[in-house]
């Protein structure tokens, strides 16, 4: 495959999870007291059986399928959500806003190669969790700049942290664990951190976000069951 500005074909890593430390560099402390006083709703958002079903490759196949359609969904909003959110966002924040840009479009154009391969169509019904997600990332738009740029950390970091998890992952799931453990996500991740702000308001904001994330991995699995008639 051609390479693209996502993360895809960069060389994974593999590193010692603690919360709010996906790589060497050391988070300000305002992200790291965000994480440590929400720990145990951060482990449910980051250590999941969707996850272990990735890492030991006893997923039911029928939730990676949903996972992917639906997650297909969610990086069309995060799209929308990021382009309002970079329009609002004072010129120190900028650059690293336009930079997750581009990987958002790289990776539409990631998970469509994806579906495609598999058969599966690029565009069905939006699942409620998928739904919420959405009406989170709207009013998360109405809130102060330094609220959202927060929540999205929170939501980029969640989702790194979770895949990191897996790795290397089963055979069948690797290439979408090497993907999300790649050191570019990892420095994008990081570049958001500087600006997160501990205030009430992005506290709030980033225990909404990390519920939601651990609500995305029960719909996978909820799907799964659903369609086998469990």
């Amino acid at each position: 495959m051609p390479e693209t500005k996502s993360y895809r074909g960069q060389q994974a890593v593999r590193v010692e999870q603690q919360p709010g430390l996906p790589h060497a560099t050391p988070v300000r402390l305002a992200a790291s007291d965000l994480l440590q006083r929400h720990a145990q709703e951060w482990r449910a958002a980051t250590s999941h059986p969707f996850l272990d079903g990735v890492r030991d490759g006893r997923l039911p196949a029928g939730a990676f399928i949903a996972w992917l359609q639906q997650d297909y969904l969610f990086v069309n909003d995060l799209l929308a959500f990021q382009a309002r959110l970079l329009a609002k966002a004072p010129r120190s924040a900028q650059s690293v806003l336009a930079t997750g840009l581009v990987a958002l479009d790289a990776e539409l154009t990631w998970f469509e190669e994806h579906l495609t391969q598999r058969g599966l169509p690029l565009r069905v019904a939006r699942h409620p969790t998928t739904d919420a997600y959405g009406v989170e990332l709207n009013r998360l738009l109405t809130e102060p700049f330094e609220v959202g740029i927060s929540a999205l950390w929170a939501l980029e970091l969640a989702y790194l942290e979770a895949w990191y998890g897996t790795a290397p992952g089963a055979f069948e799931y690797r290439e979408f664990v090497d993907h999300w453990t790649a050191p570019a996500f990892a420095d994008y991740v990081a570049g958001l951190e500087v600006h997160v702000t501990d205030s009430p308001a992005a506290e709030a904001a980033v225990l909404r976000i990390v519920r939601l994330e651990r609500e995305f991995w029960d719909m996978a699995l909820s799907a799964s069951r659903t369609a086998s008639g469990g």
